[in-house]
């Protein structure tokens, strides 16, 4: 009996571990991208990104304890010349602060002057994912002429209260930055549909 209990018990933990070990790389702290595009508006062409946000437990811990968190959203928009270097049609940063009141219980997202409360930590996620860029003007895209889009977001740590920033440089935990991601335009009136994905 015992005999036959210890292969299955090690074929289960065996399971189990995998489980473990892919629970965690579903679950890694980081930004990543899961998608890109430009659209078209009234106001003109954006640059959108969705970006998949994991906290590491020390900086949801922090921002829980009241420690409000800057992320900082940049895009950039090439003209791709085969004669010369490529040039710099569109650039956009923008900066986003996340908190939590511990005495409301509610979480905000701030961009300038305005804010949005959130009662769940998720519900603040989600918009903080949802990053895009200022408008483009119609005129700058031309529907004959290839872009490079390119986009990022990152945890600007300089922000940080100063007492934490010196252990922040040694720590991967607070280590929040998406990457230059970059995707190709082929043609403005159609760059959603037509767009090539690529990572530095």
């Amino acid at each position: 009996m015992t005999g036959s209990f210890m292969p299955c018990f090690k074929k289960l933990l065996n399971v189990l571990l995998l489980f473990v070990c892919f629970a965690s790389a579903a679950y890694a702290d980081g930004i990543e991208v899961n998608k890109a595009e430009i659209r078209l508006r009234d106001e003109g062409y954006q640059l959108s990104v969705d970006f998949d946000v994991n906290f590491s437990y020390q900086v949801q811990q922090a921002l829980s304890l009241g420690v409000p968190l800057y992320f900082v959203g940049e895009f950039t928009m090439m003209r791709s010349r085969w004669y010369w270097l490529d040039e710099q049609v569109f650039q956009s940063e923008q900066s986003v602060k996340i908190s939590y009141n511990v005495l409301t219980r509610q979480y905000r997202i701030s961009r300038g002057a305005l804010f949005q409360n959130f009662a769940s930590f998720e519900e603040m996620m989600h918009i903080l994912a949802r990053q895009n860029s200022h408008y483009i003007p119609a005129e700058v895209m031309k529907s004959d002429v290839s872009y490079i889009a390119a986009a990022r977001l990152r945890l600007d740590t300089k922000q940080l209260p100063k007492l934490m920033q010196v252990n922040v440089l040694t720590s991967r935990d607070w280590d929040l930055n998406s990457g230059w991601y970059r995707w190709v335009i082929r043609q403005a009136e159609s760059a959603a549909k037509n767009a090539d994905y690529r990572r530095d």
